[in-house]
């Protein structure tokens, strides 16, 4: 490196301390240890309606930030872990879960996935049955002798 480069590089070192930090500030934990346990508890099991493949726990999204702050309220309003789930899916549904209950309405969700394997299976069998089953049709006297000369190389 020539002098020049090593001296903008110093002088560029010497001025990082006044330049102001762009991280933001940890936020503190709830100021109740045992209700942010219960809401990660909670929160594991919901699903963030905006990312869809996050639990709320771990998404980062506006509206898992506001439901986060609704399970804490109800949580230091005494409500039980079963009333919140209730609260959560009465507001949107089963989908909010990330184990559904096995009823009417998910009965699909959970029996989908085998009935389309068994589906598929049945047609794969079937089709290895039928390209067994079909003989070889033989070939014509003409067609033997147009093969034949194919084969030769006359034409």
């Amino acid at each position: 490196m020539s002098r020049l480069t090593l001296l903008l590089l110093a002088a560029l070192l010497a001025l990082v301390p006044w330049f102001p930090a762009t991280a933001d500030e940890a936020r503190p934990l709830a100021e109740d240890p045992a209700v942010e346990a219960r809401l990660l508890r909670i929160a594991e099991e919901v699903r963030c309606l905006v990312c869809q493949n996050e639990s709320l726990a771990a998404s980062q999204a506006d509206l898992a930030n506001d439901l986060r702050r609704e399970i804490r309220a109800q949580i230091r309003q005494g409500k039980t872990d079963a009333q919140i789930m209730d609260f959560l899916v009465g507001r949107y549904g089963d989908f909010v879960r990330y184990r559904p209950p096995f009823n009417a309405t998910t009965l699909l969700l959970w029996a989908g996935p085998f009935v389309a394997l068994a589906l598929g299976l049945a047609g794969l069998l079937r089709f290895l049955r039928r390209r067994q089953s079909a003989a070889p049709v033989p070939l014509t006297e003409d067609e033997q002798r147009r093969a034949a000369a194919l084969l030769d190389g006359t034409d």
